[in-house]
């Protein structure tokens, strides 16, 4: 049996889809990009403050849901430009901890929805 879970606070999803749906105690969040729900505004200024807004939107789907970043198990990190690694993976770092960080991978793509240029899905267990 599944359930949906969508928080108010992050961006409404665009199309068929939920935020996220848990199974059991797994829970698999959708794809999320830097769009403040609260302003409407794509936060896309720096890759730094576009990072922190696409990780504050899953950290409001994890709390919608009864958890927080250290149930996530798995992220996978879509990027526009490998060149922005180092400077990505360092606010990611600041939302783990390193002995417990989950897994992940991340991937360069041609193109992310709306141009953005992070995009992250993660899967968490309660």
């Amino acid at each position: 049996m599944k359930t949906i879970i969508n928080s108010p606070l992050a961006p409404a999803p665009v199309g068929p889809y939920n935020h996220s749906v848990l199974v059991g105690n797994t829970l698999y969040v959708s794809g999320q990009i830097p769009l403040d729900q609260s302003t409407g505004q794509m936060i896309m200024d720096t890759i730094e403050n576009e990072t922190h807004q696409v990780l504050k939107n899953i950290g409001y789907i994890l709390q919608e849901a009864g958890m927080t970043y250290e149930n996530i198990v798995k992220c996978s990190v879509f990027v526009s430009d490998m060149e922005l690694y180092g400077r990505i993976n360092a606010v990611y770092a600041s939302y783990f901890n390193e002995n417990t960080a989950p897994a992940r991978e991340l991937v360069q793509v041609a193109n992310l929805p709306r141009y953005v240029n992070v995009e992250i899905s993660c899967i968490a267990v309660k």
